[in-house]
């Protein structure tokens, strides 16, 4: 079916939307955190900032089942925000990596090279499962195009973007952690909460909704 001639503007200017909504959580998050450090700072506000953004994504598809729209198996407002979300989260995990330890990166992951000992405390952990979720956001970075999803079918390509949920698991497992290991005032603590169980509650309630209708 041949796009109509102002898919592209609408497509853009909903880009430049979320981008400047990107920005201006980034910027709350950053104005919140605790100075002075300014890359601690900014990998909490671009790690919250793609929480809310993943949240939403989340949400789009069973917000069309609650009003009867047709939920299709992609569509651009849910791959814009999924976008945008893996961005954010993409630039955190890089903002993040120079937060701890800097100069010895490798620490992350392992507590010594010679003889090669795994990272394995809560720490160590935290990282680990981050770093698999940012490579899952690599891949349905990857394939959030219409190229990608006529190239793979869409039973294919569904299968690979329902890596969505693990990742998004994934992230609010590393968040967990590091909310322990860093020791998060109670605020960031009630906010990272707020949003894993209203997206949570939105999934379960799309997914209630749907068997009903189907019975």
């Amino acid at each position: 079916m041949p796009l109509s001639t102002n898919y592209w503007p609408r497509r853009i200017v909903r880009h430049a939307a979320l981008a400047i909504g990107s920005a201006i959580i980034v910027w709350i998050g950053y104005a919140a955190a605790p100075p002075p450090d300014l890359r601690h700072r900014l990998s909490l506000a671009t790690a919250y900032a793609a929480l809310i953004f993943l949240a939403v994504t989340l949400a789009l598809g069973p917000w069309r089942v609650f009003t009867r729209q047709a939920n299709p198996i992609s569509f651009d407002v849910r791959r814009d925000f999924g976008i945008w979300s893996a961005i954010l989260a993409l630039v955190h995990t890089g903002i993040g990596l120079t937060v701890h330890l800097r100069g010895r990166m490798w620490m992350y992951f392992f507590k010594r090279l010679h003889p090669l000992a795994i990272q394995n405390t809560e720490f160590g952990a935290a990282n680990y499962v981050g770093l698999v979720s940012a490579l899952l956001f690599v891949l349905l970075l990857v394939i959030s195009n219409d190229l990608s999803l006529r190239s793979l079918g869409t039973r294919r390509w569904k299968s690979l973007q329902r890596w969505t949920y693990i990742a998004a698991i994934l992230a609010v497992v590393h968040g967990v952690l590091f909310e322990l290991v860093e020791k998060r005032h109670l605020p960031w603590v009630i906010v990272f909460t707020a949003i894993v169980a209203i997206a949570a509650a939105i999934q379960a309630a799309g997914y209630l909704f749907r068997r009903r209708r189907v019975r």
